[in-house]
Formats: C-alpha cells, structure tokens, sequence
C-alpha cells in the first residue's frame, strides 16, 4: 500500500460505457498534514498502439476519423476528425495481440512482427488508462484487406498512407493533435526508422 494514503472511499458514478469512480481519500502532504481529497477516475481500459512504418517507401500508415470528444472540445475548430496512428482497447487480449488484431481490423495491413517501445499514461490525473506502444514494418503484400474498422465498433476510419516527413509536418500545422500519434511519429524520427 502506499503510505501517503489512507481511508480510501470509491463510489461509482457511471457504468454506461466505461467506469467513472470518485474516490475520497486523506493524503499525507510534505508537512506531515493529512489532507482530505477527492478525484473522479475515468477506466475505459488499458490500450495499445501502433505506428506502422515502411522504410523502403519512407511512408507511415495512419487514420482518420471521428471523434465526439474533439467535436465538443469549445478550443477547436473543426468537425471533429482526428489523424491517428492505429489503436485499441485490450478487451482481455495482451498488447501485442491487440495491436496485430487492430492493425488489422483499421488499416487492412496483418503485420506479424510487432516490436514494443514504450508504455505511458496519457491523461494520468483523470484517466487510468496504460497505452502500450508499438512500431512495426509493412510491406505492400501485408495489405490483405480494406481496413476502416469494425462494423460492430461503429468506426468510420480513412487508412492514410503518408511519407514520415509530411507527418512530422502536419504536427507542426496542428492537422496532427493526437498525443499518441505525436509520441510514435517523433520516436520514429528519432531513431530513423524511415
């Protein structure tokens, strides 16, 4: 346990898609006060992410599509569609075979060899979330399928295929916004994959 918390308190809020809990707990400051708190945390599950990459062609895969969350968003402008990199919940599989079945499902590319970079927490004070990220090369043969999603998710996804540089770029015009996408686009400019 961690002893900077004690008389932790959860009640639910909401159970209709994902959790929503509020917990009370009392959290022992540096002076040696407990200090009485209260937080809503947000469980829509651990997920995964993939950045595919073909180094002959110097292009990346990428998504398009909408996102209710954005379109609400009052700071944005704009019809609420987002570029991504591929992505998905667990849903009880490990990261890896998530992000194969996801690949596969939004972009149409079956990618066999994954290779893991790192894990993060994106929104770490509301959201209990741990994305794993990925990279993993795509041939032209790999394509076996459309992509754009489940039809039982209700996704709409546009499978873009760009170069790395005009990705970076789009970072840099805002046509880019997701933290996931950013994060993956930067370490692979980093450590040259393409």
């Amino acid at each position: 346990m961690n002893k900077f918390l004690k008389n932790i308190e959860k009640v639910l809020l909401s159970d209709n898609w994902y959790t929503l809990n509020k917990f009370s707990f009392e959290y022992l400051r540096e002076d040696k006060v407990w200090e009485k708190q209260e937080r809503e945390v947000y469980d829509c599950g651990d997920a995964a992410a993939i950045l595919l990459y073909n180094k002959k062609k110097q292009t990346v895969i990428l998504t398009k599509q909408f996102r209710m969350p954005v379109f609400q968003n009052k700071t944005e402008s704009g019809d609420g569609m987002m570029v991504e990199v591929c992505a998905g919940l667990l849903d009880g599989d490990t990261p890896e075979v998530c992000i194969k079945k996801e690949a596969l499902e939004e972009t149409g590319y079956k990618i066999n060899v994954v290779t893991k970079v790192f894990e993060s927490f994106m929104v770490p004070g509301t959201v209990m979330q741990k994305v794993h990220f990925f990279v993993g090369e795509y041939e032209e043969e790999n394509k076996i399928s459309v992509g754009g999603g489940a039809d039982y998710e209700t996704e709409n996804i546009e499978v873009l295929e760009v170069s790395l540089k005009e990705a970076i770029s789009w970072v840099q015009m805002g046509k880019i916004k997701d933290g996931k996408t950013i994060m993956l686009l930067q370490h692979a400019q980093i450590q040259n994959l393409v």
